[in-house]
Order: structure tokens, then C-alpha cells, then sequence
């Protein structure tokens, strides 16, 4: 990763069509943000890698979709209502509204005037809303802020329908809501986003094991998507911090360009949850054991990741400036090929028949196989930059001489290597180097 600043990435983002500002016509909305064509692919992938590699390449994890609104006692018995609270201050002087424990200091981030702040208090980070059509008691409920509870009152729904054994998981992506007092560093805290959640439930003994054990899957996912070793670290929460369900959390980080900043927790949330859903609905949430002859209450590895904060932590770090064949700087997105929104462009060196019909005929053979971009316009110079700025690991280039030796170039994003293939191999040949 080369020292990148935010505003650039924002910029690279909104004019390739990975993101854009929502609502923009209208003057924004209040970091809401819309994924682009190539945003929704790259995401896409993301949610995709994470379903293999939790669910299914592994024979202990399930998945699960569950409803955005639950019943209102869900958040009550899960103690959301009573405790999902951020300090909230006030400056008198320019009216901006922050985080207590985001600030550093008595002096405002805005406007900087010092001791102008009101006195904190509590605010619920749940968005309210009304179901049914007339507002009324009984018609209040919430936006879930988070994917964890819904698979928690469907524990004994999978743990019959499904058979499982202890130790097991339930995995589940979706979108959360948080009405977040402080917003900002682009998609990384917004107040929609998109969730990656596994409960895995294992015997109270085991639990320790299992913890250190997700930690470390966890990390490894993270290498293997491509991010810089160098650039992650783990912070172990100590127990002044922990969360009142949690016996231990441990957060991978990346360091963003504002710096290290949490990337997915892993938290150990032993009982709290099945405990707290089975006293307040009247239902046993348990496990027995047929070997011990015993029920008991499993407790809970939960590894939490954000897609979009995955998202900008990729970006970040597959941003690299090279130089081209001239000396020039080029601006590459670096991305791991099963990670690229784009796969493979094809590039037909004219717009004019016949070279353009069998431009298309090479875009359609593998087009089944891949993400691919099929991309005719300026010259074949900008189109290998633009097709580098957008992270698309192999270029295609059908030329006049294909037309009479049936061969394509393939040029490689980071080395600029060009190599002359038959089309008839072309399939086996991108596979070689793609790797899938």
C-alpha cells in the first residue's frame, strides 16, 4: 500500500463507479453512500469468499437469513433498549454533535472554541420505526443493529431442523442500522451497513480454545484476501473495556490512513445471549448432551466483521503507484484476482468490423467464466490505464493480426508482461494465471 489519502480514494471511487455520495442530486445525505457497478462487484466478492470460507468449506457452520425487524422484546431481552447508549455533547458555539468518548480534549473539532461542550448524555443508537399504519402502543419497533440476534432465537430452529451437534456455527449477512452520533472516514462508520456475522456454540470447557482459534482463522482469511500482513495487528480489549456480555474480545485492525481502527471483532460472549432469550421468552434454549446425559447452555465465539469496512481496508491497500514502460506513474489497484471487481477486460485495438465482431467472440467465450468488461473506446494506452486504476488483473487485446493467426495478447496488470495466445487455449491460458 503506498501512503494514500482518503480524499484520493473517495475521488478514484466516484469517478470508476465504485461509490458515490447517495442522494447526491439532492445534496447528499448525511454519509449515506450507493455502491457503484463496480462497488456492488467487488462487495459481491467480498460476501462471497467469506460464505465459502466460513460456511461452505467447513462441516460445522450453517447459515441463516433472518428478518431486519424482530419483535420488539428481542432487543428488550437482549438488552439493546437498556444498553445500547453512546454519550452524546453538544457545542453551544457551533451546534455540532459528538461522542464524548471520541473526543480529545475540552476543544471542539469544528469550530474549535474549548469548554463549550453541554454535559453528556445517553442516546440509543436503534432507529425507531411504526408497524402497521397507524402509530400507536404496540405499533414501535427497531431497524436491527445488528445480524447476531436474529440467529440467537433461531438457535433451537437449526440446533432440530438441522440435526447439529456441539460444536456448531450459524452464519449470517445482512444489512444493520445504527443511528450513530459521529459519522465520517467514508464508508467506514455509516449509519446502514453491512454485516458478516458467525455465532459458533461450543461446550462452556471449549470455549477459551475455540476463541483463540476463530482468531486466528480470522487473521489468515485477511492474508489470504490479500491484505498486507504489516498492515493488521490485534487488539485484546482489556476487561475495563469488554462489553457486559463478553469474556473476552480481541478486534483485527488495519491501519486505515487516519491509522489503526477496528476492522472485525472476535468476542467470546459465553451464555449471555441464550440465557438472557430463554428467561424472557419462556423457552429453553439448551443443549443436552447425550454422552454426559445433561443439558446446558452452549456459550458463544462470535466473529463480526463489516463488509464495508472490508471493502475500504482492500481499497487502501491494493492502492499502488507504479511506473509504466516510459517512467510515468500509473495508478493501480493492486487487488488479489479473486477479489477484483473485474476478472478480465477484453480489448479490441479498433471499433471496425471485422476486428470488433471477433472482439465479441472472444468476450463471449469467456464471459461464462469470469467478471469481464468488454471496453472499445480511446486509445488502447488509456484503456490499459483505466483498466489498471480499476484493479482488472488481465487485459485481453484482439488485433489486426488476429484476424489471421487466431491469437490474443494478454497483458498482465503489474508486471505490464505481454504474451501472444491461440484463442482456441485462451480459457486454459487466463486460468494459469488467474488461478482459478
Amino acid at each position: 500500500m503506498s501512503d494514500v489519502s482518503l480524499d484520493t480514494l473517495v475521488s478514484l471511487c466516484k469517478q470508476r463507479g465504485f461509490v458515490f455520495p447517495a442522494s447526491e442530486i439532492y445534496g447528499g445525505f448525511g454519509s449515506t453512500y450507493d455502491y457503484g457497478p463496480l462497488g456492488v462487484e467487488l462487495k459481491r466478492n467480498v460476501k462471497d469468499l467469506w460464505w465459502r470460507s466460513v460456511v461452505r468449506e467447513r462441516s460445522d457452520v450453517v447459515g441463516l437469513d433472518s428478518a431486519i425487524i424482530q419483535s420488539p422484546n428481542v432487543w428488550e431481552a437482549s438488552g439493546h433498549v437498556q444498553n445500547f447508549h453512546d454519550p452524546m455533547v453538544d457545542c453551544l458555539e457551533c451546534k455540532g454533535r459528538f461522542r464524548a468518548d471520541h473526543l480529545e480534549g475540552p476543544t471542539c473539532p469544528t469550530c474549535g472554541v474549548a469548554g463549550r461542550f453541554t454535559e453528556a448524555r445517553e442516546f440509543n443508537l436503534m432507529f425507531r420505526t411504526q408497524v402497521g399504519p397507524v402509530a400507536e402502543a404496540g405499533s414501535e419497533a427497531y431497524l436491527r443493529p445488528e445480524t447476531a440476534q436474529g440467529i440467537f432465537i433461531n438457535f433451537d430452529h437449526v440446533l432440530t431442523s438441522t440435526r447439529r451437534r456441539l460444536p456448531f456455527g450459524i452464519a449470517q449477512q445482512g444489512k444493520s442500522f445504527r443511528n450513530e452520533i459521529t459519522l465520517g472516514n467514508f464508508i467506514f462508520r455509516t449509519r446502514e451497513f453491512e454485516q458478516m456475522e458467525m455465532e459458533f456454540f461450543c461446550a462452556p470447557a471449549e470455549s477459551d480454545e475455540w476463541y483463540q482459534r476463530w482468531i486466528d482463522l480470522r487473521e489468515q482469511w485477511y492474508v489470504d484476501l490479500g491484505i498486507d500482513p504489516d498492515n493488521l495487528r490485534r487488539d485484546v480489549h482489556p476487561s475495563e473495556k469488554l462489553s457486559h456480555y463478553s469474556a473476552g474480545t480481541t478486534d483485527l485492525q488495519y491501519r486505515y490512513p487516519w491509522g489503526w481502527d477496528e476492522l472485525e471483532g472476535i468476542a467470546n460472549r459465553t451464555d449471555f445471549d441464550l440465557t438472557q432469550h430463554a428467561a424472557a421468552s419462556g423457552k429453553r434454549l439448551d443443549y443436552f448432551d447425550q454422552e454426559a446425559n445433561e443439558h446446558f447452555v452452549p456459550h458463544v465465539i462470535e466473529p463480526a466483521a463489516g463488509v464495508d469496512r472490508i471493502m475500504l481496508a482492500l481499497l487502501c491497500d491494493a492502492y499502488t503507484v507504479l511506473q509504466d514502460e516510459k517512467g510515468n506513474d500509473r495508478t493501480v489497484l493492486a487487488f488479489s484476482p479473486r477479489v477484483a471487481p473485474v476478472t478480465v477486460a477484453v480489448l479490441p485495438i479498433s471499433r471496425k468490423e471485422p476486428v470488433a465482431e471477433l472482439s465479441r467472440k472472444v468476450w463471449a467465450g469467456i464471459r461464462p467464466h469470469w467478471a469481464t468488461q468488454y471496453d472499445d473506446t480511446q486509445s488502447i494506452g488509456r484503456r490499459y490505464r483505466r483498466q489498471d486504476e480499476i484493479g482488472t488483473p488481465l487485459c485481453v487485446t484482439v488485433d489486426f493480426d488476429s484476424l489471421e493467426d487466431q491469437a490474443v495478447t494478454i497483458r498482465d496488470r503489474d508486471t505490464q508482461e505481454q504474451v501472444r495466445v491461440p484463442i482456441a487455449n485462451l480459457e486454459g491460458a487466463l486460468r494459469d494465471r488467474l488461478g482459478f
